[in-house]
């Protein structure tokens, strides 16, 4: 193993198998696309028709990857979340993020990832550009990556998107309809997969997000940071879930958070405080507020 951080878990129940470093923060490179598709593929119709400008092709490397998108051209939202899943599609990401930023554009399709990151509690996530592109403060870790993929996988649009092998771009003014294939060559290499996501950018390395489905258990694999050789992210990633399925199915060292177990944890410290301690920490909830309302120093942390 190459990668600087890792984990195994299972979607279905919950729990995680195993890691290294799965809460430390790493760039994500290009799987911070799922973080987009989980944000903004309950808010965006399929069918819509949008139309590519000039500022969504304007900063992009030549070389980065695209779907090959042209400016002024028309497009279903469901071709960009094809080209976004089966290219990794930088074009369709800016687009994406821009037209379902509303009013704020492109940041707003960027502040809505964030949104997403919170509601999920994948605290250790920030988002800077809708692509992955590295930029500036933008982070996440591998498992917050698994509570990103948990809410991609649950949507059947998005399983049937990423596993399309190939997809039909449609005709633009100047330009014929031409076909898309998919990038995860583990789509027909690992029995039961389900999906996968890849990434690179010289500073995050290689980055993948992939999930399997064997038997009635549905395991993620999220890892960060891997080196090309001697297997390189896709290598690494057959290792690690062939590793998960060969362990029992009670497995486990850990468990993913949920939004109910969040809510409930908070309103449970109340309930196991007491009556009597609860009505203590609310007094001094006041009190403290009261202090730094008069303007009073607080005492040095460690106090």
């Amino acid at each position: 193993m190459t990668a600087t951080s890792w984990q195994v878990a299972d979607l279905n129940s919950g729990a995680v198998l195993g890691g290294c470093g799965p809460h430390e923060r790493r760039t994500p490179a290009s799987v911070q696309k799922l973080l987009l598709a989980a944000a903004l593929m309950p808010r965006l119709d399929p069918k819509q028709v949008v139309e590519v400008k000039r500022e969504d092709l304007a900063d992009l490397d030549p070389a980065s990857s695209v779907m090959g998108l042209v400016e002024g051209g028309r497009y279903p939202i469901e071709s960009l979340w094809l080209g976004l899943l089966l290219k990794s599609g930088n074009d369709a990401a800016n687009v994406l993020a821009r037209v379902g930023g509303g009013d704020n554009g492109r940041q707003g399709g960027v502040d809505a990832m964030n949104e997403e990151a919170r509601r999920l509690h994948a605290n250790q996530t920030h988002a800077a550009t809708p692509s992955g592109l590295d930029g500036p403060g933008q982070y996440t870790s591998a498992y917050d990556l698994a509570l990103i993929a948990r809410a991609c996988f649950a949507r059947e649009d998005f399983r049937r998107y990423i596993a399309t092998r190939v997809a039909e771009v449609p005709a633009q003014p100047g330009k014929p309809a031409f076909q898309i294939v998919n990038d995860n060559t583990l789509l027909d290499r690992v029995p039961g997969m389900l999906g996968g996501k890849t990434g690179f950018t010289s500073l995050a390395r290689q980055t993948y997000v992939g999930v399997v489905e064997r038997d009635g258990r549905r395991l993620a694999v999220t890892l960060l940071g891997a080196e090309t050789a001697p297997l390189g992210s896709l290598g690494e990633a057959i290792a690690l879930l062939d590793w998960g399925f060969a362990l029992p199915p009670d497995a486990s060292v850990g468990q993913l958070v949920t939004r109910e177990e969040k809510k409930s944890s908070s309103l449970s410290l109340l309930t196991g405080l007491g009556l009597g301690a609860a009505a203590g920490l609310v007094v001094m909830i006041v009190a403290v507020s009261w202090w730094r309302r008069r303007g009073v120093k607080e005492p040095p942390d460690g106090r």
